[in-house]
């Protein structure tokens, strides 16, 4: 059975990572993150199709993001060094470019077990996405088939209504009032 995230303290990670920029390696730590809000994303493969379509759309809103004090990384099951290749390879030749975050690798599949998108008997991560709030909170989670891809809007819409601090209805957008329960 599955087992519910959101609303608890986000599962910790370590794991390397390939610079945006496709010129070195890190780490990243959830405690990195501490303070920040963090767009947390997983993806199936490097080097497939409709992977590039959303790491690149991510990455152009980037600045979007951090003007909401929040960070995004990436990850795949994926090693560092084929993260790295992907980055250094031409958008034209199904590569990503210089990306505005860094991608992280997933080796042994542990953080996509523990976020509950690792398909076993593939290998491979779902297309989760996790919104964790600067104390390390799990506010928000989607999971897609992997045929599908994700919104930046509807990610950018969602983050913005976790940020208001009250509550949103359906379809709440940035500007719109929040509900006053009497």
């Amino acid at each position: 059975m599955a087992e519910r995230l959101v609303g608890k303290q986000a599962p910790d990670f370590t794991m390397e990572t390939a610079t945006g920029d496709g010129t070195a390696f890190g780490k990243a730590s959830l405690s990195d993150y501490k303070g920040k809000w963090l767009v947390l994303f997983f993806y199936p493969l490097d080097f497939t199709f409709v992977c590039p379509t959303e790491i690149t759309a991510l990455s152009y809103a980037a600045d979007q993001f951090k003007a909401l004090d929040t960070e995004i990384l990436g990850v795949s099951i994926d090693s560092i060094h084929t993260h790295k290749a992907w980055i250094n390879t031409p958008v034209n030749d199904n590569g990503l470019g210089k990306l505005a975050f860094p991608l992280a690798a997933d080796i042994t599949k542990s953080v996509a077990r523990d976020y509950g998108v690792l398909i076993e008997e593939e290998g491979i991560a779902l297309r989760g996405l996790f919104i964790i709030d600067p104390e390390g909170e799990l506010k928000y989670e989607v999971v897609n088939h992997n045929d599908v891809g994700r919104s930046v809007e509807e990610t950018l819409r969602v983050l913005q209504a976790l940020q208001s601090g009250g509550l949103c209805p359906m379809n709440w957008k940035p500007g719109d009032k929040n509900l006053v329960v009497k």
